[in-house]
């Protein structure tokens, strides 16, 4: 019975910081968030700049 105690013991050991303590989650994926939200502000920006740009230098008869 000790050696069934043991595995039990280790396998537990060993999935608790696998399975367990997710605090702290929820900021990671706010920051990656407001990444990827500041590039996509960034690169419409960029696009809507130059494609103004180029409308403004159109030449009309």
């Amino acid at each position: 019975m000790t050696v069934v105690r043991f595995l039990r013991a280790y396998v537990s050991a060993r999935l608790t910081p696998v399975l367990g303590d997710d605090r702290g989650e929820i900021a990671s994926w706010v920051v990656v968030t407001a990444l990827v939200v500041v590039a996509a502000i960034a690169i419409v920006t960029i696009v809507v700049t130059k494609l103004t740009a180029t409308a403004n230098n159109i030449q009309t008869p």
